[in-house]
């Protein structure tokens, strides 16, 4: 028998609709098209075996040192109802540490929208059948996955948050993409769409992914993931870092027009915005932006102080107050990630200069001025 979900769907008037309308097959393909779809898409989120994922992700998770930041925005948007929060993408570890990061305050944890391809072997049943998160495939064209996908997100709503990433994928250049506007429109859409967005923004020291993503660059696509993971195991080792997740002030969907494209762009745009405004600027992207070339201590810590200066004046999120703090801090860092070295002499110098520019680029947003209007009425 259908469960609820599957029966609402199909109930649904764009479904309807559709099912109705020229799909290009007879009745019942497409309708056995949906349900497969629906199928795909079904999760389940089973909140206390979810904690307990602490203790067999312990071997990575005490690496990484979670920092949170704007709690008490997240806490007032949660009391009042149902929440989306629209996060920027770095790493695998996202799907980790911004749940997480809520479990700790004890606020409930959201679904999660992630690509299809981390669905496969053991890892997708986790995600299917305990954090909860929807395989998403990000480049389909195919109008009965879009109004399936449309509707479950709708439902999906009534009863759980929903946490997606604005930029699809992870950058492989580090710096922000462009935002993707289908899941966002489509909780605009929802007949019991939350009332707010809380723009997330993480931002890790390092980035455990931070060898293999600028490679994947030039072909603009990623591994098969359990290749990737492989790679990521290797890198790994002697791997530290602190991952800040901070959360801004809610922004009300009410006056944005989920029918009107250049409105839902326009708010898509906004958000990106102020997740930059958030994102946490660390010492190692300072470092890898001022090192142009090799340079001594005393001219990078000059560097470093000009570039703190002007961000500052931006109301940048400053996670350092000094040049000298900073390049203190991401010397051992990026030194041991074999990103620069420091010779005899105490120079500075560039040892994988495609993943000093992957840190440099992560702060990039933040130097170019935003283009077009950030609000459409």
């Amino acid at each position: 028998m259908p469960d609820d979900i599957t029966r609402a769907v199909f109930a649904h008037d764009d479904v309807a609709r559709y099912l109705r309308g020229d799909a290009g097959a007879p009745d019942e393909q497409v309708r056995a098209r949906i349900a497969a779809y629906l199928d795909e898409l079904r999760t389940t989120q089973r909140y206390s075996f979810y904690r307990a994922l602490k203790h067999p992700l312990y071997p990575i998770l005490r690496k990484i040192e979670r920092c949170d930041e704007g709690i008490a925005h997240v806490r007032a948007a949660t009391a009042a109802g149902r929440v989306i929060y629209v996060s920027n993408h770095k790493s695998h570890i996202d799907y980790l540490v911004e749940p997480l990061v809520l479990d700790d305050h004890g606020i409930r944890p959201p679904i999660i929208a992630a690509g299809i391809n981390l669905f496969g072997g053991p890892l997708g049943l986790l995600h299917r059948h305990v954090t909860g998160a929807i395989p998403i495939r990000r480049n389909t064209k195919d109008p009965a996955y879009l109004v399936t996908l449309k509707v479950y997100i709708g439902e999906l709503l009534r009863q759980h948050d929903l946490l997606f990433y604005l930029e699809g994928g992870r950058s492989y250049t580090g710096e922000m993409k462009a935002p993707k506007t289908g899941l966002l429109h489509a909780t605009m859409c929802a007949t019991h769409s939350p009332r707010q967005v809380v723009p997330v923004a993480v931002a890790y020291d390092l980035v455990l992914e931070d060898h293999i993503l600028p490679r994947q660059a030039p072909k603009r696509r990623s591994k098969a993931f359990s290749r990737e993971v492989a790679e990521m195991v290797r890198y790994a080792v002697g791997y530290q870092s602190r991952a800040f997740v901070t959360f801004g002030e809610p922004i009300a969907l009410e006056g944005h027009d989920p029918e009107s494209r250049r409105d839902v762009l326009a708010l898509a745009r906004e958000i990106r915005r102020r997740i930059g405004k958030l994102y946490k600027v660390l010492p190692t992207s300072l470092l890898a932006f001022a090192l142009h070339s090799s340079a001594t201590r005393a001219e990078l810590e000059a560097r470093v102080d000009a570039l703190i200066e002007t961000l500052r004046a931006q109301g940048a999120n400053l996670g350092v107050d000094s040049g000298r703090q900073a390049v203190e801090d991401a010397t051992d860092a990026l030194v041991s990630r074999n990103v620069i070295v420091v010779d005899r002499a105490g120079r500075y110098r560039v040892r994988d200069r495609a993943v000093l520019r992957y840190y440099s680029r992560t702060i990039q947003h933040l130097f170019v001025a935003p283009t077009g209007p950030t609000r459409t009425h």
